[in-house]
Formats: C-alpha cells, structure tokens, sequence
C-alpha cells in the first residue's frame, strides 16, 4: 500500500510526573483500514489519541502524517473525544454544534457559506438527525448525542478521524449507523482510529487492532492481534472475547 498518507508514531511515550502512562509506542496507520485501539481500562488508549494530536505532552520523535508532523496538518484531523469531556449544558442546538466543524474552513467570525451549509445539512441527513437540527443538544439521549458529534466530524471533511470510546452509553440504531460510517469512511481512504473498549462481537467490524497496556502488546490485523498469549500480556486475567471461530479466553 502507498504509505505517502500514512501516520508513523515511532517511540512515543507519555508521563504524568511519576506515572510513565505510554511507553515506547511505534506503529503505523494506514489509509483505507477501520482500526481499534484495544485494552484494559487505563492501558492508555485515550491517551495515545491525545499525545498523537498535542493534547498532551509527549516523549519521542513527533508522530508524521505523510512527511510534515501530524500536530502541523490538524486542519486535516476530525477528533471526536469521550462525551464524558463535552459540556452536554452548553446552551447550543444541533445546527450549532455541526457548523462547528465548518469553523476552521471559514475561518473566525466569517459568515459560513452556501457550500458549509449543505455540507452540514447533509453529514446531519446522514447520520439521521436533520429533522432535530434546531433541538438543544442537552436535550438529546445518548446515542443521538454521538451521532450530532458523528455529523460534525464529517461536516469538516476530514482525512484523518480519531473516535474516542463513541460506542459508550448508545443505543443499537446508534452503533449500526457509526460502523457503517466509519467503514464509509476508510473505504474512502481516509485514516479512521477508534478507541473501543468492546471485545464483543463488534470487534469483527475492524480490520486492524492495537492492542495496548501501557506499552505496544500486539498490532496488526484481528486474526493476529487476538491470540491467547497477546491478550494474556494485556490483560492479566480473564478475559471472553468473540472471534469469527468464537473463541474466548480464560486465565
């Protein structure tokens, strides 16, 4: 595969004081692969997200997008994080929050234009939200909440998307429309990350896996990254997941 549009993380590290929270982490991801980032709570899934976008501080050579650093192209990154981090009582609608996506092509305090609104009005078509445009997104369940989140990211026409933990707390409708979208999208070509904390059956919607504790465990394709021995690495203990074999493992 042409790796001119790959993102290359080579040695990257993260430290909270004493805490080393990453460590040592070197992948690439490639164009065109709907990829999982993978392990137990506090592995340092979410973190790996934010030090790959300067977030957070970091240890190690800057992560690259093609040949210039990916914290230089952030024009051409769509991040979703937890909806845990939003603030669900600002007093936005629906219309509001995906128009914010249209800011960095407009530019501050410019009017949108006739090509912004449609590309909001049909990434909300696509996502099934149009006919709630004008609703207060405090207003919205869960799993309708991602989806205006969802609407954003494409109304920003992206080429790299980084989802974190967007299946939490959604409804199965929800869940369908996002791997769909998500599979739209790296079929497209785009980079397409997702934080998922789910070993069930949805797993087998991904084509790569990273799985991580704190350090690289295993990365590459479901079938390879799934292994009894890898997952023993990160986990430690028990551990059921699904397979195409339904396969699971217990220690």
């Amino acid at each position: 595969m042409d790796g001119t549009n790959t993102i290359a993380i080579r040695d990257l590290g993260v430290k909270y004081r004493t805490l080393e929270a990453l460590q040592g982490i070197s992948l690439d991801l490639q164009p065109g692969r709907l990829t999982a980032a993978i392990g137990p709570n506090g592995a340092g899934k979410s973190t790996l997200l934010k030090a790959m976008l300067g977030l957070i501080p970091a240890i190690g050579k800057p992560v690259m997008y093609g040949d210039r650093a990916l914290q230089e192209q952030l024009d051409r990154v769509a991040y979703v994080p937890q909806r845990t981090q939003i603030d669900w009582s600002y007093p936005a609608t629906v219309w509001d929050v995906v128009m914010m996506g249209r800011v960095k092509k407009t530019g501050l305090f410019r009017r949108f234009s006739v090509v912004s609104h449609r590309l909001a009005k049909e990434a909300l078509a696509r996502v099934g939200m149009l006919e709630l445009k004008n609703r207060p997104i405090g207003q919205l369940s869960g799993g309708q909440q991602q989806r205006v989140f969802l609407a954003r990211s494409l109304a920003q026409e992206a080429e790299v998307f980084f989802f974190d933990e967007p299946f939490v707390g959604v409804d199965r409708k929800t869940e369908a429309i996002l791997f769909t979208i998500f599979r739209e999208l790296a079929d497209a070509g785009n980079i397409v990350l997702v934080v998922n904390h789910d070993l069930g059956e949805s797993i087998t919607n991904f084509d790569d896996l990273i799985l991580l504790n704190k350090e690289l465990i295993s990365v590459g394709q479901r079938q390879t990254v799934l292994q009894e021995e890898n997952l023993y690495r990160a986990y430690g203990g028990r551990v059921n997941f699904f397979s195409e074999e339904s396969v699971s493992f217990a220690a």
